[in-house]
């Protein structure tokens, strides 16, 4: 017999939990607490967001090649409303520009702009007019200085491209058939091209506010079964579509 098989043998170390001494207990409590928790939240911001921007992209691109009427578009500006009002600001603009940047490459940088402006930006407007809960009123006026904005922006953006000023050629077309207009009814009047040009703005301005009332009463009744309600409307509103909130 060897000298080392005469020796006793070691106890081996039991890997349980009951063999740890009190100081390495301590220690895999304090790392358990000092270790960042799992954001759940990031991932799905992420995945919501990317969803919804090129959800609005889909909707403007099948509007565009495809058009449906005044149908789709009550809907342009409205998934990056409900970003905003499911993850913040932040989330708002950055489905904004993933829409921009998804619509450049699939049409072209210049209708990509078209979105944008005013669409892109009157969805954050919304977002934040709706998380506020403001008015309907404010948020429907805001919405209508940034759509006659988005007008004016897209009809400069075009005169550049076509090297023409459209404007004026819009504004000589409602002249002349103002003229035919009158002419027709036996005024002998001549209409002044300033008014009709204030008158042109105001259409502008009244069309875009029926467009905003419009957009409001479909996100009012879309959004409120998504569990992202918007601020209330008026009594006479909620009369009119007869619905119970």
């Amino acid at each position: 017999m060897s000298i080392l098989d005469s020796l006793p043998d070691e106890p081996e170390e039991d890997p349980t939990p009951e063999s740890q001494t009190p100081v390495n207990q301590w220690l895999d409590k304090q790392e358990q607490l000092t270790r960042p928790p799992l954001k759940v939240g990031a991932p799905l911001r992420l995945v919501e967001t990317a969803f919804l921007a090129s959800t609005a992209s889909l909707i403007w691109f099948i509007n565009y090649y495809f058009p449906l009427g005044p149908l789709l578009r009550i809907f342009f500006p409205v998934p990056i409303a409900l970003v905003y009002l499911r993850w913040g600001k932040r989330a708002a603009w950055m489905a904004t520009v993933t829409s921009g940047l998804l619509l450049a490459v699939l049409m072209g940088p210049i209708r990509s702009l078209l979105f944008i402006m005013p669409y892109g930006f009157m969805g954050v407007l919304l977002g934040a007019c709706w998380n506020r809960r403001v008015p309907w009123i404010v948020s429907i006026t805001l919405g209508t200085l940034l759509g006659t904005l988005g007008f004016f922006f897209r009809l400069w953006l075009l005169s550049v491209l076509s090297s023409e000023d459209l404007w004026i050629y819009l504004i000589t077309q409602v002249s002349e058939f103002v003229e035919w207009l009158f002419l027709k009814l036996g005024l002998l009047a001549i209409p002044n091209v300033f008014l009709i040009q204030v008158g042109a703005i105001a259409l502008i301005a009244l069309n875009n506010f029926i467009y905003l009332f419009v957009v409001h009463v479909a996100a009012w009744l879309l959004l409120d079964r998504l569990g992202n309600s918007i601020s209330r409307p008026p009594q006479w509103v909620q009369v009119l579509m007869d619905y119970e909130g």
